[in-house]
């Protein structure tokens, strides 16, 4: 496995890709990614790859434009080295949230990504957590979404035992909230957000009971944590006991930690998909889990050609 195997990684989350190739048995591949003075991506590998399996670790979070071409040069590298195999491994995909045409003239981002990404040279993807599960349509390669799921419900069965109820922060993520709640047999509640008139506050109503509860607000990605702020308030508002977040990528921008620290949130469990950094990296109420494993065993299994379905839990 170690001769034909080769985990590559550029800038944007190698602490990650340290923790996958340490749990997977292996050296990180020798490669380098540079740039020119005027900003130019490059990229030196300083090992031959010919014939071997090569796993590319590459979150495209801030600055998502920098990591995404890193991403595509590396891939061009990798196919033009004689490479047997290229599989993208992107934790966090960026651009996911652009998946359709939410109004006139306006593109679809993320099937870009997805073309550019083909036609670079990726023969496979291996991503987590997509903002819309439809997105690996958007492929005509094989892609698997894995879910950081199992890793916080261990974390929530260890610290929240009773009077739970996993909450939606809209409509569109019910299926996800439902996936949390069914196997600890939990509550279910839905934050409906109402916008009364243009450029005022939204009103929040919760469907479903809180009341006494420890609610888990379940969402893939917190941005700048608005819709969580707000959302923990009138869960707060509606009686609940406490307020936790449980978000797959911790993008963080913008007023995400004052808002976060301001709010009745107690805590925010996020995980390692996107590297924290500044202000984000100290905040007393982020709980960092790890996705290395998980990422780990799927890459073996890809590498052997073992399934892979049974990660999707």
């Amino acid at each position: 496995m170690q001769s034909s195997i080769c985990v590559l990684t550029g800038n944007s989350n190698r602490p990650l890709a340290e923790s996958i190739c340490q749990i997977l048995g292996i050296e990180m591949g020798h490669g380098e990614v540079k740039r020119f003075s005027d900003g130019e991506t490059s990229v030196d590998i300083h090992e031959s790859i010919r014939g071997r399996d090569i796993f590319i670790v590459q979150s495209t979070c801030s600055p998502v434009n920098e990591h995404l071409m890193e991403l595509l040069v590396m891939v061009d590298a990798t196919r033009r080295a004689s490479a047997k195999r290229i599989t993208v491994v992107m934790p966090y995909f960026g651009y996911a949230r652009q998946d359709r045409k939410a109004s006139p003239r306006t593109p679809i981002t993320a099937k870009l990504i997805a073309n550019l990404l083909t036609i670079a040279g990726a023969d496979r993807v291996l991503t987590m957590d997509l903002h819309a599960g439809q997105i690996q349509g958007f492929f005509d390669i094989p892609v698997d979404n894995l879910y950081a799921k199992p890793v916080m419900l261990d974390y929530i069965k260890d610290k929240f035992i009773n009077h739970l109820s996993f909450v939606s922060p809209d409509a569109g993520g019910v299926e996800r909230a439902r996936a949390y709640a069914k196997p600890l047999k939990a509550d279910l509640a839905i934050i409906d957000k109402k916008r009364e008139r243009a450029n005022e506050s939204n009103v929040m109503h919760i469907i479903g009971d809180v009341k006494g509860k420890v609610c888990v607000i379940v969402d893939d990605i917190v941005d700048t944590a608005g819709t969580l702020s707000n959302g923990a308030v009138a869960l707060m508002d509606s009686g609940a006991s406490k307020i936790v977040a449980c978000c797959s990528h911790a993008v963080l921008s913008g007023p995400a930690i004052s808002r976060i620290m301001s709010s009745p949130i107690e805590e925010i469990v996020v995980t390692d998909t996107i590297p924290l950094k500044g202000e984000a990296a100290m905040c007393p109420k982020v709980t960092v889990l790890s996705v290395a494993p998980l990422l780990a065993e799927a890459i073996k299994r890809i590498y052997t050609e073992s399934s892979v379905s049974e990660l999707f839990v």
